[in-house]
């Protein structure tokens, strides 16, 4: 088995970072995983014991210059912990899980070792959402996916997470700049950031995050329940082929390094077989 690391930077994030803590431990031991709250002012919780938890002073002032800081800042990390002996470093924000299909009967780690990985390799994005009418408020306590039973086929979240070379993240790891992107078979990224309507508007009311600028991005992203909950969910293994297949041929002419899918809003019902994983 090659050795793996998880780095994430996070800020008032304690839901979705248990999580993180717990899916990403399990499968590559918290040993491995690399968290750095960004402020002084945040608070290690318990369930970070036994993972590399770091304090790192507040970065930047708003949510652009934010975002360029954190993702320099956690290149820099991973490229440090790849010249110490890791082979692959995962970058994520908390929110987002990376999953090998469970019909392969493989672990991330088992997966990934196996892989062939030249500088990155991406996961298809799936962004999951509420069906509002059918799903309830979501409880941290229970599997997500056991909750949530939807997604839109997102090209936003078929990020460059996972390299096995030092290089440098673009924002939110949505790309690795001088390099193309190469996506995996039977590899998801599950994002549950705007995955619960009550959640959404509890985080338009933190404070710190609106004196960033999120509250016009955290109001885009809230169509992602209004796909979910108006769209047709179509059949999940023949549209994520698909979906593949477009958003490995296709470019946005202004990152020709990110994937594209023509404008698509494919939403998707999750097969029960992804239930109890995260």
């Amino acid at each position: 088995m090659k050795r793996i690391a998880a780095i994430t930077m996070v800020m008032n994030d304690d839901f979705y970072l248990k999580k993180w803590v717990e899916y990403y431990g399990s499968a590559l031991g918290k040993d491995n995983l690399f968290i750095y709250f960004d402020g002084l002012d945040q608070k290690i919780s318990s369930f970070c014991d036994g993972t590399n938890a770091f304090l790192h002073e507040k970065i930047g002032a708003n949510l652009v210059d934010s975002d360029k800081g954190r993702i320099s800042f956690l290149s820099g990390k991973a490229a440090e912990l790849l010249a110490s002996g890791y082979d692959i470093v995962i970058g994520t924000d908390a929110d987002e899980i990376i999953v090998v299909d469970p019909v392969l009967g493989k672990s991330l780690g088992e997966y990934l070792s196996k892989a062939r990985i030249g500088t990155t390799v991406s996961p298809l994005g799936l962004d999951v959402g509420q069906k509002i009418g059918e799903e309830g408020d979501i409880d941290g306590e229970k599997p997500f996916l056991n909750q949530r039973h939807y997604a839109q086929l997102g090209t936003r979240y078929t990020k460059a997470s996972i390299i096995a070379k030092p290089c440098k993240w673009g924002s939110g790891f949505h790309r690795v700049k001088g390099h193309n992107f190469h996506i995996a078979k039977d590899l998801y990224l599950f994002h549950f950031g705007y995955f619960d309507q009550k959640r959404l508007m509890a985080r338009f009311s933190d404070k710190g995050r609106l004196q960033q600028g999120w509250e016009r991005h955290m109001k885009k992203r809230s169509r992602t329940i209004r796909y979910v909950s108006n769209l047709p969910a179509r059949d999940f293994d023949k549209w994520t082929g698909i979906a593949r297949f477009l958003q490995t041929i296709c470019r946005p002419p202004y990152a020709l390094n990110k994937p594209a899918m023509f404008e698509m809003k494919i939403v998707v019902k999750i097969p029960e077989r992804f239930e109890g994983i995260v």
